[in-house]
C-alpha cells in the first residue's frame, strides 16, 4: 500500500510539473493564440485525467475497505456506512477542485 501510495505522488509530481510546463511554455513570446490553448487543453486534461484516476481508485479503496469493515462487524454498519460517505464527499470535492482549478487554466490564464 505504502509503495501504491509513494508511485502515485511521484505520477501526480510529474503530471503537474508537465502541465505547468505546457502553460509556462505556451505563454512564451513567440507562442501564438492556436498553441497556447492547445497547450492549455493539454494542462487541462491532464489535470482532470490525475484527479479522475486518483479519485476512483480512492473511492474503490474505501468502498472496499468498507465492505470487509461490514463483514466483520455487521452490528456497526451504520457507523461504518455514515464514515464512508464522509469520506467519499471529501474524496470527490478533491476531485471538483481539479475540474475548477482545470477551469481556470483554460478560460483565466
Amino acid at each position: 500500500m505504502k509503495s501504491l501510495k509513494k508511485i502515485f505522488a511521484v505520477i501526480l509530481a510529474l503530471a503537474l510539473m508537465l502541465s505547468l510546463s505546457c502553460v509556462a511554455f505556451a505563454e512564451g513570446a513567440e507562442a501564438s493564440e492556436n498553441v497556447v490553448r492547445d497547450y492549455k487543453a493539454i494542462a487541462a486534461a491532464i489535470i482532470i485525467a490525475v484527479a479522475s484516476a486518483a479519485g476512483a481508485i480512492g473511492m474503490a479503496m474505501t468502498i472496499m475497505k468498507t465492505i470487509d469493515g461490514i463483514a466483520r462487524q455487521p452490528e456497526a454498519s451504520s457507523n461504518i456506512r455514515s464514515a464512508m460517505m464522509l469520506g467519499l464527499v471529501f474524496i470527490e470535492t478533491a476531485i471538483i477542485y481539479a475540474l475548477i482549478i482545470a477551469i481556470l487554466v483554460v478560460f483565466v490564464l
